[in-house]
């Protein structure tokens, strides 16, 4: 951890300045995308049959408390819960990894979020409050300090909101804000988000050399694959601290500390 930039705050996350942070970024693998591609077919017949006129492909949808709806939000809840465990698991095997290297390291969970997923919440709309399902696709839940939904401990400074840059690139922690609850549903950008598509990226840039690009920096990297190397170059994604700028001059997150990466593993 390279830089502070809201001290209370990181006070309340655990955060110091030079601390080793270990950050998992895994979701329920190729469950999630074979849940959105079985529905996204299903539910572009049925928004036909319920009077929903689609201006694309994409947007299919269909209510709630339809066959299909419920089916969906159950096969959703179904990848949460898969996703949680994948964390869960690699988080146990981070600590066990350092409890032999550094047998006196405190590796403390700061928070586990999902993205990607849809929420039943209640939020402020036009002076009432309503209860809403939020579908977050590319953010993630940001509440405010105070929220009734946070742990004890994260109340007062509002919900950590992990920011994931590149293999070669920042990351940053940023705090859930009070106008971001009224702005966007309690949401944040979730990380720098892509320039290129993969397909892209693997055709401007060899494994092994953003492997030794990276090493020359000081930066080790592990993974099976050149190919999944080359399609997660830095140079794929958007500028993250611009991203983040962005974000906190929206009133959506405040910054609260910056990360640099030392270590990189691909999956």
């Amino acid at each position: 951890m390279t830089e502070i930039f809201a001290a209370e705050i990181a006070d309340a996350y655990g955060l110091r300045a030079g601390d080793a942070v270990v950050s998992i970024h895994c979701g329920s693998r190729g469950l999630g995308h074979q849940i959105g591609t079985e529905f996204l077919r299903r539910m572009a017949v049925a928004a036909a049959e319920h009077g929903i006129a689609l201006p694309e492909r994409e947007l299919a949808c269909a209510p709630i408390e339809s066959d299909v709806g419920a089916a969906y939000l159950g096969a959703m809840r179904a990848a949460i819960n898969c996703a949680l465990a994948n964390r869960q698991i690699i988080t146990h095997l981070a600590r066990a990894a350092f409890a032999e290297v550094l047998p006196r390291a405190e590796l403390r969970l700061i928070y586990d979020v999902s993205h990607n997923t849809c929420k039943v919440e209640e939020h402020e709309v036009n002076g009432r409050r309503k209860r809403l399902f939020v579908h977050r696709k590319g953010a993630t839940r940001a509440f405010g300090p105070g929220h009734e939904d946070l742990p004890a401990a994260l109340r007062a400074a509002g919900q950590p909101v992990l920011i994931g840059g590149t293999m070669g690139t920042a990351s940053y922690i940023l705090a859930g804000t009070e106008h971001g609850m009224s702005r966007a549903f309690g949401s944040a950008c979730h990380g720098a988000g892509r320039r290129m598509s993969r397909h892209q990226a693997a055709k401007l840039w060899r494994g092994r050399d953003v492997s030794d690009r990276l090493a020359e920096r000081g930066i080790l990297l592990r993974s099976r694959s050149a190919r999944g190397v080359a399609e997660e170059a830095p140079g794929a994604y958007k500028d993250v601290s611009a991203v983040v700028d962005a974000t906190e001059r929206a009133g959506l997150a405040r910054k609260v500390a910056r990360l640099e990466p030392m270590l990189c593993i691909k999956g």
